[in-house]
């Protein structure tokens, strides 16, 4: 008989026209978790197509384009929710509140929160060793990062840097098919970047096929990702920024992303 899967599955579901929804499983346990739910119906068939059954639904902010779908899911499946503590007063109702330094299992799989503000106030993003993965939604993005809708510059610098110091082999599993379009504007930051022109002929084939370009890994994003690299002399240079503390030069970048 062949052997059952000991490793963890990640599993990327499309919602709506352009977010994702992820599904990590334990197949040692049975438990599966499902990361953001811009609605439920791709969920429940991705679900359906596995035979696993929902365990958890994990929230990593409030936009209505991550939590729409969960009361419907809640419903469906009586899966506990998961979401952060500073954020509950805007989130469909938790079962489980959680902050910085909390952590929550999955089955066997143990994750940890992590203080992600910026893109909103109370963002987390969820982090399983063991499955070599982050969960990041609008924090962290493929060659990008979220726009700045509650935080500062300087509180998203510092939810990046704590990103950036996971391991390098980390899946950085965001919430976005943003890909294309932060990798044009990511070339106007950094053109003289082989592994960034390598990557954006990566994502045109991608997505000419209609696959996504999530999850990507950490290491891809430190050696693309221009808002990962404020902290590169010669961005900063690039930008008449020399000398300029990296928070500073992100945040030039993000402005000029807004303007992009």
């Amino acid at each position: 008989m062949p052997e059952t899967p000991t490793q963890p599955e990640i599993v990327t579901v499309p919602c709506l026209k352009d977010n994702y929804a992820y599904l990590l499983h334990d197949p040692a346990t049975g438990a599966t978790a499902v990361f953001d739910v811009p609605e439920a119906g791709p969920i429940e068939a991705a679900l359906a197509e596995r035979g696993w059954t929902l365990s958890d639904i994990v929230i990593t902010h409030h936009h209505w384009d991550h939590v729409d779908g969960v009361e419907a899911l809640r419903a469906a499946t009586g899966a506990q929710v998961w979401g952060a503590a500073a954020d509950a007063h805007r989130l469909p109702a938790l079962d489980d509140a959680l902050a910085e330094g909390d952590s929550l299992a999955i089955g066997g799989l143990q994750g940890h929160v992590i203080d992600v503000s910026g893109h909103t106030l109370g963002h987390v993003a969820y982090h399983f060793p063991r499955a070599r993965a982050v969960f990041t939604a609008d924090s962290l993005m493929a060659l990008g990062c979220g726009r700045l809708f509650e935080g500062t510059p300087d509180q998203m610098w510092a939810s990046l840097s704590k990103l950036a110091a996971l391991p390098p082999d980390t899946l950085v599993c965001s919430g976005h098919e943003y890909t294309a379009g932060n990798a044009r504007f990511a070339i106007t930051i950094d053109p003289d970047n082989p592994a960034l022109m390598s990557r954006c002929k990566e994502v045109d084939g991608a997505r000419a096929a209609n696959r996504p370009t999530v999850p990507s890994t950490l290491a891809e994003e430190l050696a693309t990702n221009p808002f990962l690299r404020a902290a590169d002399p010669a961005i900063a240079r690039r930008l008449d920024m020399a000398g300029a503390e990296p928070a500073a030069v992100f945040a030039r970048i993000r402005s000029l992303k807004d303007a992009f």
